[in-house]
Order: C-alpha cells, then sequence, then structure tokens
C-alpha cells in the first residue's frame, strides 16, 4: 500500500524534531545513498536524470568511434567514465589497491602576472606546457603527460593522556613529463574527487543565506572570517557567487560537470569548446576530433548536471546528543552550520556554511582560485558522511587530498581559523573525544 507522501513528511517532521525528513530530497543511510532519485520527479524529468544519468556511468570511447553519441574521449584524459572517479556517487581514494587512484587529480598552476589579465576569468593561471591539469593517459599515439608521486612525512601529536596520533604530510612530485619540464614557478595541487551529495539543494539556497554568514573582518572577534568566492560564469559572462568545489571556485552544477568533462576526460562542451591541449603539444593537437563540433552538446551536459542535482542525501537522526553539543561547545558548528534554509523553505542541514576559511599553512597547496588563497578552503560539508564506507566498501580518505585515514586526523590537521576548535578537541578526555567522532560520522 502506498502511502502518501505529503503525510509522511508531516510524520517524519514530528518524528526527527524540528529539521523535516521529507522523502522527496532524503533516503536512508546505505550503499546506494548517493545514487537514489528524487521521488517527486515527473516522468519527463524521470527521462532527463536517466539519460544524464547514462552519461554519468557509461564509458566514452576514442574518436572517432562507431557510436556518435560517446566519441570524443581525449586526446588527452584521466579516465572514461565520471564513476571511475566517483564510484556510487561517493568521494574518491589516494589508492586503487597499490597504485594511485584516478580519483586523485593534479592541478597545476603558475604565479599570476599583472602582464596577463586572462587569469581574472580563469580563476589562475595555467602551466604553460602543461595546462591546468596532468592527464595521465593519451588517445592514439598522443603521449600522456606525467604521473604523480607521493611520498609521505609522518607528523605526530599526543594527547594529555599520552596517546598518539600520526598524521602524514604528504609531498607531491610529477614523474614521466612527456612533454619536458615544468615552469621554474610550477604549483603542483593534488584534489581528491569529492562525494556528489546535496548538489540540488545547495543550488536552492540564495546568494543572501550564504552571505549572511560572512564575517570578513572578523567583527564578533571569534577568530574566524568566513569570505565567500566570487568567481566568473562562463555562460553568463558574469561574476557571481562560488558554492562548488574544494576552494568554491564553480557557481554551478552545470559549470563544474563541463569542467570536469574537459579537465578529467579530454571532452569539449559549449562551455570549454576547445581540446585540452596545449600550443606545444601537437600531437595532442593534429589527434583525430569526435564526429561533432562538441563532444558533450548542451541537451546531454544539462542531463548530466540535471541527475546530479536531483539525487537525495542520506539523512538518519542523530541520537548522539552528548556529541552534538561536543560539537557546537568547541566551535565545530562557527564553520560546520547546521542548518540553512532554501528559497523554496526547505530547512536542509548541510554542516557548512560554503565560505572560504583559513585552514593554517599545514594546509596550504600554495595555489589560488579568485579570491580563494593558498590556504583558503571551502567548509567542507558534513552531510552523507555516515555513507561514505557503505558507497565505496572501503576505508575512506579524508580532507582535500586524502591525507587523513581517519575523521580524528582530518580534525588534527585543522588549523588557522579553526585552531581553537582543534586545541579545545585535543583537550577533550577520551571518552568525549569518542562521542564527538561517532557524532561526525553519523552526520
Amino acid at each position: 500500500m502506498r502511502v502518501n507522501a505529503h503525510i509522511l513528511s508531516l510524520v517524519t517532521f514530528f518524528v526527527t524534531g524540528l529539521f523535516a525528513f521529507d522523502p522527496n530530497y532524503y533516503t536512508y543511510p546505505s550503499k546506494n545513498a548517493f545514487t537514489t532519485p528524487y521521488s517527486n520527479l515527473n516522468n519527463a524529468e524521470i527521462d532527463t536524470a536517466m539519460l544524464g544519468k547514462s552519461f554519468f556511468k557509461v564509458p566514452w570511447i576514442l574518436a572517432p568511434g562507431a557510436t556518435t553519441a560517446r566519441d570524443g574521449l581525449g586526446p588527452l584524459f584521466n579516465a572514461n567514465t565520471c564513476v571511475s572517479c566517483h564510484p556510487n556517487n561517493a568521494l574518491g581514494s589516494v589508492y586503487n589497491k597499490k597504485n594511485i587512484s584516478r580519483a586523485m587529480v593534479v592541478r597545476l598552476s603558475i604565479p599570476n602576472s599583472k602582464k596577463d589579465l586572462s587569469y581574472l576569468q580563469r580563476g589562475f593561471t595555467p602551466e604553460p606546457t602543461y595546462g591546468a591539469q596532468i592527464a595521465i593517459n593519451g588517445t592514439h599515439d598522443v603521449p600522456f603527460e606525467a604521473k604523480l608521486a607521493i611520498s609521505y612525512e609522518n607528523t605526530y601529536v599526543t594527547y594529555k593522556n599520552g596517546q598518539t596520533v600520526v598524521l602524514k604530510k604528504p609531498t607531491y612530485t610529477l614523474k614521466n613529463l612527456n612533454y619536458g619540464p615544468l615552469h621554474k614557478d610550477t604549483i603542483i595541487s593534488v584534489r581528491k574527487a569529492p562525494a556528489l551529495v546535496g548538489l540540488g539543494l545547495l543550488s536552492l539556497l540564495s546568494d543572501e543565506e550564504i552571505l549572511k554568514n560572512q564575517d570578513i573582518n572578523d567583527e564578533n572577534n571569534d577568530g574566524i572570517s568566513g569570505v565567500a568566492n566570487i568567481v566568473y560564469s562562463i555562460k553568463e559572462q558574469k561574476f557571481t557567487l562560488g558554492r562548488y568545489t574544494y576552494k568554491a571556485s564553480a557557481p554551478s552544477v552545470v559549470h563544474q560537470s563541463a569542467a570536469a568533462f574537459i579537465n578529467d576526460m579530454g571532452l569539449t562542451s559549449s562551455y570549454f569548446p576547445n581540446d585540452n591541449c596545449s600550443s606545444v603539444q601537437t600531437k595532442c593537437n593534429n589527434a583525430p576530433k569526435g564526429r561533432h563540433k562538441l563532444d558533450v552538446p548542451d541537451l546531454r551536459l544539462n542531463a548530466v548536471a540535471f541527475y546530479l542535482k536531483h539525487l537525495k542525501v542520506p539523512f538518519v537522526k542523530n541520537k548522539n546528543i552528548e556529541g552534538e553539543k561536543l560539537f557546537k561547545s568547541i566551535g565545530c558548528i562557527s564553520c560546520h552550520v547546521s542548518e540553512l534554509k532554501t528559497k523554496n523553505n526547505l530547512i536542509i542541514k548541510p554542516f557548512s556554511d560554503f565560505l572560504l576559511h583559513d585552514m593554517g599553512e599545514g594546509l596550504s597547496d600554495g595555489r589560488s582560485e579568485y579570491k580563494a588563497g593558498p590556504q583558503e578552503w571551502r567548509t567542507a560539508p558534513l552531510w552523507g558522511i555516515n555513507s561514505y564506507e557503505k558507497a565505496i566498501k572501503k576505508k575512506v580518505d579524508y580532507l582535500h587530498d586524502g591525507r587523513a585515514s581517519t575523521i580524528e586526523e582530518a580534525i588534527l590537521w585543522h588549523d588557522g581559523e579553526a585552531k581553537n576548535s582543534k586545541e579545545a578537541f585535543k583537550s577533550l578526555n577520551e571518552k568525549n573525544r569518542q562521542y564527538l567522532l561517532k557524532y561526525i560520522k553519523e552526520l
């Protein structure tokens, strides 16, 4: 027997408290939590979501191919499907068995020059030979660009009770550089594919809802001064508020999807109509093209974005009252804001303010993106953590580059504006630390 969705929504509202578990937008934690579509889609919307899902999951092939719908991969690329980096739409890992995962992408840039102001719209200046991102694969006779190498140095944090936690400080280098040396001032920034959770609900937040938490000059003297990133929107040809990616450098899901297509798979779109070949990469520029002018026409690109924006968020009522109190008392809530209201009056619980914060020198990647400086990162949304391990079926790697093997390690990497909260966490007794860690893991 089917239960009326409105009645079910009212029932769950009273069960879960002030936050209403709306079954249209939320699901329960499971291995499929990030792939479950909204319940309130009509037939036409279901068709669009299914189309988007197919282009997200099914492999793309080299051009020219027997099929005209999925050819155009490369000439330089990292993966041939989106799910290669986002298994079950969840986050990527640092390693795939003993090899560095394709979910670990290497961004390249050099310091911005006042002689070349194109970075104002791009957000950064690409490396001259290799461009914005390293490609670990090439098509036909096009050489791949390079391979990533990672080494770790252990650092140690000791609690008052003598317990020690090991933190792995990564160093990143590139080997097998097939197009010559890097620019002498090259900045190497490594990013791990994030979980694709709550993208549609985030798009429903007004700019004002996000900007209300800005405190640029730290006027309340709490040591925290969140700042919104202002980025360039290619289609609108204007600057607007950034919401997506680790440094909030993308303004929309469709923009970020197009960026992933070109950077990760070498697939062109109306947002990025040119292959990702630099001027010196002759074989790349002369490689066979797809049969269509654009590899991902707007119909398909918008369908992928629609699919990603209409996926439920895994949620369960967190009954860990002690952990919730600690989360608030040590100041986590200052940046990981628990509740925001959408433009259609939904109360959502992303546990993020979606603003940039200085996280200290230890987490600096040396790279700026629009207003985001080297040490600044968008507050990581915590919703959906409850389903990470279920979805990827292995241990989770946390933070932007996966250096943290546990939530505890991720907290201990916090510094800068989060230093006071980190020190408060370190001062907790073992029992309370476990209460807090358990609370976060169930968000």
